[in-house]
């Protein structure tokens, strides 16, 4: 009896250590695309997240995740995957003010009442010239706009935007300031006062925010200090850790079970999920996965920075001659500052019914200097994505399931929009 269950516990725990390292397996057994990372991965920072999905019968998702260094004390800039959650609680604010006529089209004003604060009261890329949270989380999601991020910024408000994600239960999680506007710190928890219009009669205010001021300062409770060096604003390069104490932070697990809420919300309980309507899910999946030349509104032409997959660093990384294929979409948010490289993406592949989620973060800082905009991104950073993508999509390919997932729900049609 004792040698059965001697096997049995060992059996388990084979079983537990094979699922634990899978994902490190393949990256091992890939030594032509992440030797360098793997014989050297505190150097990277690198740190992944991959779940593999199984339906049942009745198609219900059931995951099973395994992580690559993981560890929420190891600091990364989030850059711009905080602008996924400032998309998805936007959506939920304004369904907060439906008695008040608010809808994500309606036209919201961004007055200015301080100096260094910008207004907004137009914007040429939508159909009616007008802002509106739909327009911005489009401008997201297609070619990851700052300054959308930044009036979704102040219509959340600093400190409203920390509680939300608080109370949603991710842990970690510091959203400090706007993006690509370098503000004191004061000035980024105060955030502008707002207007929304009506939609058919825009003289009309339906609603209106005063400007808000967070009285608590928001910062790692223990001090980060990276790198070698930064280059300061006047040009000059400082011998001396970059202060990263009072800048965002998203963790990895804090993204990835993001994703997962956001694209499975039926497995998570009622107080996980996020205040969305069946219409807010569709236009978030569809603007995810498009591609920035089939919008109409906003339109971005094909060019040096906005070629085809310009977001899509998973599977794709930074190749801009390359024809996307027609059966695969991924939805997803990348990010891209100081040196990190992340993207965070639920993969599907319509024909061969795939479909997994994935994130990750890496450093491609050489010399280790911050803030001097010469990173290592095309050496180290996209072919790290392109090639994982892959490495996982080939796994994936070979993987029985018992049940093959109905993707109908993720597939759109693109000329509608």
């Amino acid at each position: 009896m004792k040698k059965i269950l001697l096997c049995l516990v060992f059996i388990t725990l084979s079983q537990l250590f094979s699922q634990e390292n899978r994902l490190e397996k393949l990256l091992l057994n890939s030594p032509q695309y992440f030797s360098d990372l793997t014989n050297n991965p505190e150097k990277y920072r690198v740190q992944i997240i991959y779940t593999q999905i199984d339906r049942d019968k009745n198609n219900f998702a059931h995951f099973k995740t395994f992580e690559y260094r993981v560890n929420e004390n190891e600091y990364f800039y989030p850059a711009s995957t905080v602008k996924l959650a400032a998309s998805v609680l936007a959506l939920g604010k304004i369904n907060s003010l439906k008695k008040f006529g608010v809808n994500k089209h309606s036209p919201i004003i961004n007055l200015k009442n301080r100096n260094l604060q910008i207004e907004s009261r137009i914007d040429s890329t939508s159909e009616n010239k007008l802002p509106s949270v739909a327009n911005y989380i489009k401008k997201i999601f297609l070619v990851s706009d700052n300054d959308a991020y930044n009036r979704l910024y102040e219509l959340l408000g600093q400190n409203n935007f920390n509680e939300e994600m608080s109370k949603k239960g991710f842990s970690g999680v510091r959203f400090t300031h706007r993006l690509q506007l370098p503000l004191p710190r004061e000035e980024n928890r105060i955030t502008n006062p707002i207007f929304i219009l009506n939609n058919k009669d825009t003289s009309k205010i339906i609603w209106m925010q005063d400007e808000a001021t967070n009285k608590n300062i928001i910062k790692s409770p223990t001090e980060i200090l990276l790198g070698k060096g930064f280059m300061d604003d006047s040009g000059t390069v400082s011998l001396q850790p970059f202060d990263f104490t009072y800048r965002n932070s998203f963790p990895i697990k804090a993204q990835h079970e993001f994703l997962q809420r956001l694209f499975f919300p039926e497995v998570f309980s009622k107080e996980k999920q996020f205040n969305l309507t069946k219409d807010d899910y569709q236009f978030i999946y569809k603007y995810m996965s498009m591609f920035p030349q089939e919008s109409k509104f906003p339109v971005f032409l094909v060019d040096s920075i906005y070629y085809p997959t310009s977001c899509k660093f998973i599977f794709y990384g930074s190749d801009k001659k390359i024809i996307p294929d027609s059966n695969i979409r991924i939805f997803n948010k990348i990010g891209g500052a100081y040196g990190f490289l992340l993207d965070n993406a639920y993969f599907v592949d319509f024909e061969n019914k795939i479909e997994f989620i994935v994130s990750a973060v890496i450093l491609c800082n050489e010399d280790e200097i911050f803030n001097d905009d010469k990173y290592d991104y095309e050496k180290v950073g996209y072919p790290f994505f392109k090639n994982l993508g892959k490495v996982l999509y080939d796994y994936e390919l070979n993987r029985e399931k018992e049940f093959l997932p109905d993707l109908s729900k993720f597939k759109f049609n693109y000329l509608e929009n």
